[in-house]
């Protein structure tokens, strides 16, 4: 506890043995996905290879099938002057039938192949997409396994912790505070009538009850969108009519500058009295607020395991 932290230290860590076991299992799966997707390379080229023969096969069909149509006109011409046996003539026109059914099958044989090519060819897609399923299962393993050691977000005091060895932790717990010092903002809480002459930019003196003797100076720099109590746990109602006018109080955020001596030593909860010179007949609005913190990074104030 308070402690000072710098940016990406480490402040927990968590058993990690499951998760890296899920990372294992994940690379295996992917690798196994990998070698399916480079096989079905492999079968996509032989197939291929198949389609060139089957219609090498196609060709060599038509050659036949033209040479066993010419000797089968021949033959025709010829015993009808009985030049040619019946016998002859009959043989030709056989293997003239023949040599179209074969065609038939090269045919067939041909659109068989490319069909297998084409299913070859889905199913290396299907193989394709699970392999970018099994990349993404992997990196969320990684990430799971990354979020098991636990890294100051950014540069400050670490407080409240609430985190011990051996405690059993979940997606949400909170593990301690991290406060991001210097960078310190007040917030004012202003009755609306002051606001009336109230700008953002305007110098305001501010005067911490812990150091009333080192004030500060700084500078409005926005107003709240709407009071106080209207963000408050239980917001008024007056819809019944009941109404008592009550003047309301605006939170006025003031920048404190990091370079001021006494910025290092506020801490975010301490009281304040907030001076604004509004600028005009040198008419002054003064409130009441509190420290706050802001960092200049991602909003992660608190150490928490990722789920």
């Amino acid at each position: 506890d308070n402690e000072a932290v710098t940016a990406g230290q480490v402040l927990f860590t968590i058993e990690n043995r499951d998760f890296a076991a899920k990372v294992a299992q994940a690379e295996a799966a992917l690798a196994t996905q990998e070698a399916s997707v480079a096989t079905y390379g492999s079968r996509l080229k032989l197939q291929q290879a198949m389609i060139d023969q089957a219609a090498a096969n196609l060709r060599s069909s038509e050659a036949d099938l033209n040479r066993a149509q010419l000797d089968f006109k021949r033959y025709a011409a010829l015993v009808t002057s009985d030049y040619a046996s019946r016998q002859k003539y009959e043989s030709t026109e056989a293997d003239s039938r023949k040599a179209e059914a074969a065609l038939g099958k090269a045919r067939a044989a041909v659109a068989a192949e490319q069909n297998q090519l084409g299913v070859l060819e889905s199913q290396k897609r299907e193989e394709e997409a699970k392999l970018l399923q099994a990349r993404a299962t992997l990196q969320l393993a990684k990430n799971d396994l990354d979020n098991t050691v636990i890294r100051a977000p950014v540069a400050g005091i670490a407080g409240n912790r609430a985190g011990q060895i051996g405690q059993y932790v979940k997606a949400g717990t909170q593990l301690l505070s991290l406060v991001p010092l210097p960078q310190i903002y007040v917030t004012a809480n202003f009755k609306e009538t002051q606001l009336t002459r109230m700008r953002p930019g305007q110098p305001a003196e501010i005067s911490v009850d812990a150091y009333p003797d080192q004030p500060l100076q700084g500078k409005v720099e926005s107003f709240a969108p709407g009071s106080g109590a209207q963000f408050s746990l239980l917001p008024p109602d007056n819809a019944t009519g009941n109404f008592t006018k009550i003047v309301q109080r605006v939170p006025v955020r003031i920048a404190v500058p990091a370079e001021a001596p006494i910025a290092k030593l506020l801490r975010p909860g301490l009281s304040v009295t907030v001076t604004v010179d509004t600028r005009r007949d040198g008419a002054a609005e003064a409130g009441d607020g509190i420290v706050g913190a802001a960092h200049a990074g991602p909003p992660a104030p608190d150490a928490r395991r990722s789920p």
